[in-house]
């Protein structure tokens, strides 16, 4: 992971043209990831800071929760809304590269905290929700960026479900 000594300066934006020049982006790396395929945040390390994003690892963060709100335990899910919600409140963008755990935190997680009734969980966890994206979804719909040079020179299947 990158941590840069300080933010980028206004010399440094205006010396690149790069899509995230000045842009600091949080890694919401997933347990998933961390876990099983801790490649998969790396790459995406790689990537943002390709574009030219700061990228920031905030360490406090842990798991979504979607295994517990999926299969009932929400009350269960309820620490890892509060750690979300802790962990990402000082960033502008979160970004993850698993559109299910980006999909909990934005569906799931205000959900979750209207149960408890507690108004300042309920502004933290939509403030954080709000700004949760999938990566594919930063990189096109706020970078603007529709090809990062990549290829995948074989046969693929799609299956849009």
């Amino acid at each position: 992971m990158s941590t840069p000594a300080g933010p980028p300066t206004a010399a440094d934006a205006a010396s690149t043209t790069l899509p995230g020049s000045g842009i600091t982006v949080a890694l919401f790396a997933t347990c998933v990831n961390d876990t099983l395929f801790p490649g998969t945040p790396k790459a995406v390390v790689t990537v943002l800071e390709r574009l030219g994003c700061r990228v920031v690892f905030p360490r406090e963060q842990t798991c979504c929760g979607q295994m517990f709100t999926n299969t009932g335990y929400f009350d269960e899910a309820l620490p890892s809304v509060r750690a979300y919600a802790k962990a990402f409140a000082d960033y502008d963008y979160i970004v993850g590269p698993s559109g299910s755990c980006v999909g909990a935190v934005r569906e799931q997680h205000p959900m979750l905290a209207k149960r408890t009734r507690d108004p300042g969980l309920v502004v933290a966890s939509e403030r954080v929700a709000a700004r949760t994206l999938d990566l594919s979804e930063f990189i096109v719909d706020v970078l603007g960026v529709t090809d990062v040079g990549a290829s995948f020179p074989h046969r693929v299947t799609y299956h849009p479900t």
